[in-house]
């Protein structure tokens, strides 16, 4: 098996991946912001209940993230008009062009990364990868 050895470089590329994406992304945004900030884009407006299904935290840690994502001037609270229980999550145009940053350097670093290898391998990489993930 190469089990070991997979787990070797995948604990590696994970590491460089979160180091390279927080030191570009700061000081305005942080790599957890950035995912919440794109499930918001596809799925705004969205509940903070609705980003448990998407995110591996508690209730009370999404409340952390969305309190020091409004603080930041990244998303907006509203509260419903027909129920004020409810509490919708929208992102603001900070948010937006914060988002835009972050997905464009994230592309960047992946591009990087894979103009190492033919694109012929970088199909076969995705199409294993993909079937790792699924299984």
């Amino acid at each position: 098996m190469h089990s070991l050895e997979f787990a070797r470089l995948w604990m590696k590329i994970t590491k460089e991946w979160k180091l390279h994406l927080e030191e570009e992304l700061a000081p305005h945004l942080t790599e957890g912001q950035l995912h919440v900030l794109e499930l918001l884009l596809a799925h705004q407006p969205m509940k903070p209940s609705d980003l448990l299904q998407y995110l591996s935290t508690t209730p009370a840690a999404i409340t952390t993230l969305l309190d020091r994502m409004e603080r930041g001037g990244l998303i907006a609270r509203g509260r419903d008009d027909a129920d004020r229980r409810i509490v919708w999550v929208t992102v603001t145009e900070k948010g937006q062009a914060e988002a835009k940053r972050g997905m464009e350097l994230r592309d960047a670093y992946i591009q990087q990364a894979l103009s190492r290898i033919s694109s012929h391998n970088q199909q076969l990489l995705v199409y294993l990868l993909g079937k790792v993930a699924n299984s």
